[in-house]
């Protein structure tokens, strides 16, 4: 199943400056697997040791934000879309 896989600009230096990658997978977790088998190192940028999403880190399937679907072992199929999000965070002094 062709999954295609939107990459942010802050993680683009790992992906040969790609903006999108296809993979064949199943669920988010093997598609996460697949993306670091084409660019070595960036999964650890996305996911914890034991395969969990880093908390500051989303993930979507076709814009639905896969910890309130099943996290990695949420089911893909040909033609969805994984979003990957790092989150922002920043203040400002007053």
């Amino acid at each position: 199943m062709a999954v295609n896989v939107i990459i942010p600009a802050q993680l683009r230096q790992y992906t040969e400056d790609q903006s999108s990658i296809e993979v064949e997978a199943s669920t988010v977790g093997e598609v996460l697997t697949e993306v670091d088998a084409k660019f070595p190192g960036i999964k650890e940028r996305i996911c914890e040791p034991d395969g969990r999403i880093r908390r500051f880190v989303n993930v979507f399937v076709n814009g639905d934000d896969v910890r309130a679907l099943e996290g990695p072992d949420t089911p893909v199929k040909d033609g969805d879309e994984v979003g990957i999000i790092p989150a922002v965070a920043g203040g400002a002094s007053v």
